[in-house]
């Protein structure tokens, strides 16, 4: 009998378009705040309106509409606002949709074991890599990327990893969507310059990060492939220039591209890339 029972649709019928019309505009307001807050770091009511050029009123009922669910909270001494747990809750769900983060960590641990450096995880998502897992070094100074956040493509190791594997084409979109923002003398703004590194990483199977993102740090990523051969994430290590010297770049690229075929053979991968047109 159950076989003959229809599964509901996930939307109404003939709804297929994202106009105007399906959308509810006080709740993509709501959400804006949510995403500020988050990218802020947290913020005082002030700070957060002004950013987002909504009225203070408007963006205190979103507020506290949040703290009510645990999304949003406030911190009576210093007057600020900062996401809630249950953002949290929310967001990690994403990561239980696919197998990649439970397969990818006992083989960042090893990465960082023999390496000495921290391990990381990210995909491209909306043209920036998003940090989905990390394991740190327990040596004293070192990166930190915690899951959830957010970097330019053309900045950083896995997201060059990434942009390599792509096509002409969308390559230029997201480098154009980026701006080739500068955030050290060692970043890569011109497009022509950008897209012949992004050539010779594709060539030598691993990206450089040299001091792009911060000064002083360096980070080295290959990307992890899925059945068709299409570069899904990128998994890398990162620390400062003083322990990632140049002449230690090439044995560290090795364990970080044998930790990328290790993934991509424990996701289903295939090790032999489709090629990039």
């Amino acid at each position: 009998m159950q076989d003959d029972v229809k599964r509901g649709r996930g939307r109404p019928r003939a709804w297929d378009d994202k106009g105007a019309q399906n959308t509810i505009k006080s709740l993509d307001r709501a959400l804006e705040v949510l995403v500020e807050l988050g990218e802020m770091q947290g913020g005082t009511l002030s700070e957060i309106a002004g950013a987002l050029d909504q009225s203070p009123a408007t963006v205190y009922r979103v507020l506290t509409t949040f703290q009510g669910r645990g999304f949003a909270d406030f911190d009576d001494q210093s007057q600020t606002w900062s996401i809630g747990p249950a953002a949290f809750l929310t967001g990690s769900h994403f990561l239980r949709r696919t197998s990649l983060v439970e397969r990818a960590r006992p083989i960042m641990r090893d990465l960082m074991e023999a390496t000495g450096e921290t391990a990381n995880l990210g995909i491209e998502r909306d043209g920036k890599v998003l940090f989905l897992g990390q394991v740190e070094t327990q040596a004293t100074i070192r990166a930190f990327f915690p899951p959830g956040t957010a970097a330019d493509m053309h900045s950083s190791g896995i997201g060059k990893a990434l942009l390599s594997r792509m096509d002409d084409k969308r390559q230029r979109e997201v480098l154009a969507a980026s701006k080739l923002e500068q955030y050290t003398p060692f970043t890569l703004t011109d497009p022509e310059a950008m897209i012949a590194d992004l050539h010779a990483t594709k060539a030598r199977g691993y990206a450089i990060d040299g001091e792009e993102r911060n000064l002083g740090m360096r980070c080295i990523a290959a990307p992890v492939y899925n059945v068709f051969g299409e570069a899904v994430a990128g998994i890398s290590v990162s620390g400062p220039t003083s322990r990632i010297s140049e002449d230690r770049i090439e044995d560290l690229a090795t364990s970080v591209m044998d930790a990328a075929a290790k993934l991509t053979r424990a996701i289903g991968g295939n090790n032999r890339p489709a090629a990039s047109v």
